[in-house]
Order: C-alpha cells, then structure tokens, then sequence
C-alpha cells in the first residue's frame, strides 16, 4: 500500500492584505478630511452670546446669498448635495451637519437643505451662527 503524503493546511493569517487595505483608508480619510470642514466666506447671521459654531468634524454645507448650495468649496444643486452626504456618511450613523447659511440668503433654500437631509435620515442637524458683537 502506498500511502499518501498529506500537507497540513496553512492556518497564519496574512497581514499584508489587511494593511492594505488600512493605508487606502488612511489615505480616502487624509484627503477628505479637509474638506469637511472647509467653506466659503458667508455673512453668518449673528445670535446673542451663545451662537452656534459647531464642531470640527461636522460636514459643513453651506447657502450663499443667492441660494446656491456648497459641500465645502465645492457648488451643488440640491440633490448632489444630499448624495454627497449620504456617501460621507458611511458607517457613522451619529454624523453632524451644520448648515452655513448666509444672513442675506433665502430662508427657503435653507430650509430646504435641512428638510432633505432629514428626510434621509439624518438626525444631529445644525444651523451655525456668529457671536454678536
């Protein structure tokens, strides 16, 4: 009878994969991480001595003077906007939006974006102020 060899399975687990894996994370969240908290320059509406400026890893989404939507420095319609939020979101349920909204803007269009987003189920939605002076 001739017996056969047999070759024990290899149980090591391959760090190489993983690691991978985490610097293209590392990367996707060192660029975009800017990004988050960048705008443009609005005329914040101002509000007492307690205003609201958020913090600095809420998305910040702002409204000109003319109605025109900004996730960052980057100009929107209102449907992108909500698209691109959702796909910041990711696998952090607890992610907090502040709304920029210009003092001279349309409190529709303001009003618009915060609906959607609640619409989509975001919960922890702001609208940041400047301190009076």
């Amino acid at each position: 009878m001739s017996r056969r060899r047999q070759r024990g399975a290899d149980a090591s687990i391959s760090l190489t994969p993983m690691i991978d894996i985490m610097t293209v994370l590392l990367a996707v969240f060192m660029v975009t991480t800017p990004m988050l908290t960048t705008g443009i320059d609005l005329d914040l509406p101002r509000a007492g001595n307690s205003a609201l400026s958020g913090n600095d890893h809420a998305i910040q989404i702002s409204v000109d003077a003319n109605g025109r939507y900004y996730v960052g420095k980057s100009e929107l319609g209102l449907e992108d906007v909500v698209k691109r939020v959702i796909a910041m979101r990711g696998e952090n349920a607890q992610l907090t939006i502040m709304i920029n909204g210009d003092r001279h803007a349309d409190y529709g269009a303001v009003m618009a974006v915060m609906g959607k987003l609640k619409d989509v189920g975001f919960q922890r939605v702001g609208l940041r102020t400047q301190v009076e002076k």
